[in-house]
């Protein structure tokens, strides 16, 4: 009876291997993992999909595709990721003219540089009053002076766009401007690496398509309130008079480094700043949060 028992149990266990052999040739396992382990089996993951080939004609496309500007790659509205951005400035209808009246406080600014010949001068001047100004620099003078605008960031000077060429942008069409704009924008920040975020049109002269320009490049449109008219050389006490009497809280003064002989401008400014200092005067710089 217990040879007949065993072989009863041996013939049972053969025909649940071949059971459990032909339900995993079939896909069936997991089924009888269900019933083993009393778990629902996990169901096997979907094939992924192929990789279709790359196109031969996309990539053609990609490697005649030219080069274009870091600048222009750039979103208008401003840099870096889209939390840290800062707002475009609003489209203005005339410019910042001077800055908020703070007592005995105004601004110097210079035109039309860098030149090798002045702007170490009127830098040099500023240096030993421990002075800051803004310069609004034309991009045909700086691509071949940028080491004049590093040493100008460098000592904390604010440095501006004056377009490339110094044109009369009433009379550039809109394509033309902004090219004028832009290009001066990149070689600022490859000097600097930092944009410019103030423009001033050359001759003081604005319009709509200016000041749309300006707010699309993130760039505030600044103008002045005293002109020195210095490019006139009228003589270097004529420039110091007109500084002194124009100054007051927020003004704005318009000087030129470059576009002609400035050797007034340089000797008018060794004039008026110590006298301005002695009477109380700070001078500033521009900053878009006041505005």
């Amino acid at each position: 009876m217990k040879a007949d028992h065993a072989l009863r149990e041996r013939r049972t266990l053969l025909r649940a291997a071949a059971f459990l052999s032909a339900a995993a040739a079939t896909g069936c396992a997991g089924a009888d993992r269900t019933l083993a382990t009393g778990r629902r089996a996990t169901p096997p993951a979907p094939p992924a999909p192929p990789v279709p080939p790359a196109s031969p004609v996309a990539g053609a496309q990609a490697a005649r595709r030219p080069e274009t500007s870091a600048y222009r790659l750039r979103p208008l509205t401003g840099y870096g990721p889209p939390g840290a951005r800062r707002a475009k400035p609003p489209v203005r209808r005339r410019p910042i003219l001077r800055l908020p009246a703070r007592p005995r406080t105004m601004a110097l600014t210079f035109d039309d540089g860098p030149d090798p010949r002045y702007t170490p001068q009127v830098l040099r001047v500023l240096r030993e009053h421990d002075i800051l100004a803004t310069f609004f620099v034309c991009g045909q003078m700086a691509v071949d002076h940028k080491g004049l605008l590093r040493e100008m960031a460098d000592e904390g000077h604010v440095i501006g766009n004056h377009t490339w060429t110094h044109p009369q942008l009433l009379q550039t069409s809109r394509a033309d401007a902004r090219a004028e704009m832009e290009r001066t924008s990149e070689v600022i920040e490859d000097a600097t690496g930092t944009p410019p975020e103030w423009f001033r049109a050359p001759y003081g002269a604005w319009n709509r398509a200016i000041f749309e320009l300006g707010a699309h490049m993130n760039m505030e449109p600044m103008g002045w309130t005293v002109d020195s008219l210095d490019w006139r050389t009228p003589g270097t006490s004529i420039v110091v008079e007109r500084v002194l009497k124009g100054a007051g809280p927020g003004v704005v003064v318009l000087a030129h480094d470059a576009g002609g002989d400035r050797t007034q401008t340089v000797r008018a400014l060794r004039r008026y700043l110590p006298r301005l200092i002695d009477k109380g005067y700070h001078f500033t710089q521009p900053r878009r949060q006041d505005f």
